[in-house]
């Protein structure tokens, strides 16, 4: 069983994940910021990580700096809704800096675990 964890400020979007996630069969962890989310990954390492771009403490692009630093091939899907600009201008900036995979908030259950399964097979 795949680990995942998943980094969303938002408790809402952050439940809905670990549900969707757990129904289809995967182990989660979460974390409520980027700073939380870097020290759960050094602890408890995962498969792949799900990571809000705008988030308080440290953001989305922080977050997947950090964590390739400490793992190259770590698979990452880099998700937003949007901030002081649109959410495509923060989606291409997170898969310049390493993200596999990106998607605009809100998306389907559908969309997240097929780029999920797609990335956890390469």
């Amino acid at each position: 069983m795949a680990k995942i964890l998943i980094i969303e400020d938002d408790e809402e979007v952050r439940e809905y994940l670990e549900s969707v996630l757990s129904r289809a069969g995967y182990q989660c962890l979460s974390a409520h910021n980027g700073k939380a989310g870097v020290d759960l990954f050094m602890t408890n390492p995962t498969d792949l990580v799900i990571t809000d771009i705008i988030m308080p403490e440290k953001d989305g692009i922080e977050t997947i700096m950090d964590l390739r630093r400490k793992n190259s091939s770590l698979k990452v899907i880099a998700i937003s809704g949007g901030g002081r600009a649109e959410p495509e201008n923060y989606l291409r900036s997170a898969t310049l800096l390493g993200a596999n995979r990106t998607m605009k908030k809100p998306f389907t259950n559908e969309e997240m675990l097929s780029a999920i399964r797609e990335l956890l097979d390469d």
